[in-house]
């Protein structure tokens, strides 16, 4: 779904922490925000977010 090269070099836009790629969202390691992915585009907007 998203290159691996890609997913190496994002980051929170929140907290600057290392995100992965969990189903059909990328999630942050540190504070938990999930940014969705849509048509295979990750969606790094804050206010695009989901936090649990």
């Amino acid at each position: 779904m998203i290159d691996a090269e890609l997913l190496a070099i994002l980051a929170c836009p929140a907290c600057k922490s290392d995100v992965q790629l969990q189903e059909d969202r990328i999630v942050c390691m540190q504070c938990g925000r999930e940014y969705p992915v849509k048509d295979g585009i990750p969606v790094m907007l804050v206010d695009e977010a989901e936090t649990e």
